[in-house]
């Protein structure tokens, strides 16, 4: 008996077409996904620049926020974006006004005139908070009004076999008819993450853009991170083992008497306890609430600690002096790292497990988990945004993978 002969949606290497591409990470897992990709567009020239020497010579510098293709375009059957995360992020200032926001509506743009079968969407899980959210919503209702089908999904990186503690949203729409168990599917591809301990180890000392740098003797930079074991931070507005407190490290910020580490301690407490503000984690403590607690002996140590620079005055308030929630972070080799981000190589923001310097280029391509032949170019902390602002490989490869199943092929 003969078979019955199935028409298939796409062929089986779909082709897709890449906007805010930047170096290419998510390229690269559609790539290993069996994807074709047939244009990658960023506005970033030396994004674009890498993406040529490292992904494909397709990479072209084009302005998406008229919404508008290059006439080269005109049928592909997957559109992926990565659309500028700064003004959602809640790292950043978070700006509701950033113009950046506005490029979620190009991809909906684009894709009413592209017609693709499958509509991929990623970005930071703050664009799903708050009134940000709206932006995200508009997409999404957007998608719905082409006759799309239209689910959003959180994922985390280190589900996946990343040992980095990344989290992304990513909006999947399709219009192929398609039901497929997205939650299901994505179950079916976790996998344990290597210890960053354990990847980092997989770096050769000649390996492309890894150029180790300690930090400089006798600086005040190295003084810090000798104090600060793995899993630390330096941090003066939190307790517990977690944290290194600048009165910790005198040769730095200065000696403190004990009475005075009493007080700062007791201030660290009630700014976080006696809510006044509706935002925000902590409020400036009252000084009459310390004269309480302390007796009016406590006015002169607080006028010694604002000399010394450990707390500010603000009127008849005091606060501490520092109040970054942690700098200097050790990442623990036997955990996960903690988001790549634009700062990865900074000593200041992130401490290498076990030496005394911030991480190279290669450390965070390798985290990402970017393959090891790709060579990162031009200015270093112009890599580091390459890097930071990309969507890890592995994890663009299961979402791939996902993309075939709602367009009805194999994985």
């Amino acid at each position: 008996m003969r078979g019955i002969e199935v028409t298939r949606l796409v062929p089986d290497t779909p082709t897709a077409l890449s906007l805010f591409s930047g170096c290419g990470g998510f390229d690269l897992g559609f790539r290993d996904a069996s994807f074709s990709i047939e244009g990658a567009l960023d506005i970033d020239t030396l994004a674009i620049a890498n993406y040529r020497a490292n992904v494909a010579t397709h990479g072209q510098v084009w302005d998406l926020s008229e919404a508008k293709l290059p006439q080269a375009y005109s049928s592909v059957d997957v559109l992926l974006a990565g659309s500028p995360c700064q003004g959602f992020s809640t790292i950043g200032k978070r700006d509701f006004a950033d113009p950046r926001n506005a490029l979620l509506a190009a991809t909906g743009e684009i894709a009413r005139n592209l017609r693709p079968k499958v509509v991929v969407a990623e970005n930071v899980p703050g664009v799903l908070a708050g009134a940000h959210r709206q932006y995200w919503d508009a997409l999404e209702d957007t998608l719905r009004a082409q006759g799309y089908e239209v689910q959003t999904v959180l994922l985390t990186a280190s589900n996946y076999g990343i040992p980095q503690s990344r989290r992304r949203a990513f909006l999947l729409a399709w219009n192929t008819g398609i039901t497929v168990d997205i939650p299901g599917f994505l179950a079916s591809q976790e996998r344990l993450a290597p210890t960053l301990g354990e990847l980092l180890s997989q770096i050769g000392p000649d390996a492309e853009n890894h150029y180790p740098r300690p930090l400089v003797s006798g600086s005040a930079d190295l003084s810090i991170s000798r104090m600060i074991a793995q899993g630390q931070k330096l941090c003066d507005v939190r307790d517990g083992a977690a944290s290194v407190h600048t009165w910790e490290i005198p040769e730095v910020f200065g000696t403190t008497t004990q009475s005075e580490r009493v007080l700062l301690h007791r201030i660290m407490k009630l700014r976080r306890q006696r809510r006044v503000r509706d935002f925000g984690d902590a409020d400036p403590v009252p000084i009459a609430t310390l004269i309480e607690e302390f007796g009016k002996k406590i006015v002169s140590e607080i006028a010694t600690l604002e000399k010394k620079q450990f707390v500010r005055l603000r009127g008849d308030l005091v606060d501490l002096k520092h109040t970054f929630n942690g700098k200097y972070r050790r990442l623990n080799g036997n955990g996960i790292s903690f988001t790549v981000d634009t700062n990865f190589g900074n000593a200041r923001y992130f401490l290498h497990p076990t030496e005394q310097r911030g991480f190279t280029v290669r450390e965070a391509a390798k985290i990402q988990g970017f393959p090891d032949n790709y060579v990162f170019s031009g200015p270093e902390r112009a890599q580091f945004k390459m890097i930071g602002n990309a969507v890890p490989p592995p994890l663009a490869t299961v979402v791939a993978k996902l993309t075939r199943k709602l367009l009805g092929l194999h994985e």
